[in-house]
């Protein structure tokens, strides 16, 4: 069913330097998830809302992402494109979309990948609470997690009193998890947002307070079951490893892949027209798609793309519940 009263935001426009070297040719939302852009896990849980009309803020490799999504008509939606020319944090992000927003909407972060419950429970609460802003958050367990994000206080009766931008010191286990619902009152608290001295941008955690200040109900809601910030190489293979778990998959191989006969693929995504020439042994690792390995040496813990083979073993701790063997 359509929800023509809601729209789709997607920030998109980072470089993501610390994810060299994919940064060089991939923009971070298209580097690939179980054989799928995040970007596109990301439209499909829009359109699986009833969302048709979705923004893209691009600005790195923008052409990129614009090439691969096209009009968004593969996916259900109508996709249109805006540029970020500078990176100046999130707000400033948001703030390029005033004129072409015109309802709430709901905004994910490019650079996350989210595995969520049902988040229709957020458009029925922004309705029901009469909220100008409804925050998913997740119980956190990880304090580093909460310091690399953002901490949420509730007043007593569930409304959001405070949000803290990478905090120091931990109250709570509450972290925002950069998946957001905005009415458009959000867009007068963006105009008057300071650039921060921390990071000298622009931050939304500072617009949401200034929302909350001048008396608007902001809300949260606990929809986000996982989610991993895409910062570094081994992020990217804790998501595939994390899906493949999900999905009680022991390994997932493209069609198009090519394998020699006694090659062993264990735990681990093998991209479309990947070419395996020897009987190696393939396992905890994620390979791109068109990517030939003639190697005679097995792989662990490794992601391959065309033109590079990041070793992740120095990482295998980070991998802990993911289902790695």
């Amino acid at each position: 069913m359509s929800r023509p009263d809601i729209m789709g935001v997607i920030l998109a426009a980072g470089k993501g330097s610390r994810m060299a070297p994919f940064s060089s040719r991939y923009p971070k939302p298209l580097l690939p998830v179980c054989n799928k852009p995040i970007l596109v896990h990301q439209i499909e849980r829009m359109a699986e809302l009833g969302i048709r009309d979705v923004v893209i803020v691009v600005g790195h490799l923008g052409y990129e992402i614009a090439r691969v999504l096209g009009n968004g008509s593969q996916y259900g939606v109508s996709i249109r494109f805006v540029e970020q020319k500078e990176i100046l944090g999130i707000a400033h992000a948001v703030s390029q979309l005033e004129k072409h927003v015109d309802r709430p909407f709901l905004l994910f972060l490019g650079d996350i990948f989210f595995d969520t419950d049902d988040l229709s429970v957020m458009i029925d609460d922004m309705r029901e609470r009469e909220a100008a802003a409804i925050l998913a958050v997740k119980e956190e367990r990880d304090p580093d997690a909460i310091r690399r994000n953002f901490a949420v206080i509730l007043d007593d009766d569930g409304t959001v009193r405070r949000v803290i931008e990478k905090p120091r010191y931990i109250k709570n286990r509450l972290k925002g998890c950069g998946l957001y619902l905005f009415d458009l009152p959000i867009f007068d608290a963006i105009r008057r947002t300071p650039r921060t001295a921390m990071r000298d941008e622009y931050e939304i955690t500072d617009s949401i307070q200034i929302l909350i200040d001048d008396g608007y109900r902001v809300t949260v809601s606990e929809v986000i079951v996982d989610d991993v910030n895409v910062s570094y190489p081994q992020d990217l293979l804790r998501c595939n490893l994390m899906q493949l778990r999900k999905r009680q998959l022991e390994r997932l191989v493209a069609e198009t892949a090519s394998l020699v006969g006694a090659a062993r693929i264990e735990h681990s995504v093998i991209g479309r027209d990947v070419s395996v020439t020897h009987p190696i042994r393939i396992t905890n690792s994620l390979v791109f798609d068109e990517c030939r390995i003639d190697s005679r040496l097995d792989l662990d813990c490794a992601i391959v793309t065309t033109d590079a083979l990041i070793d992740c073993r120095n990482q295998a701790a980070d991998f802990a519940g993911t289902g790695r063997v």
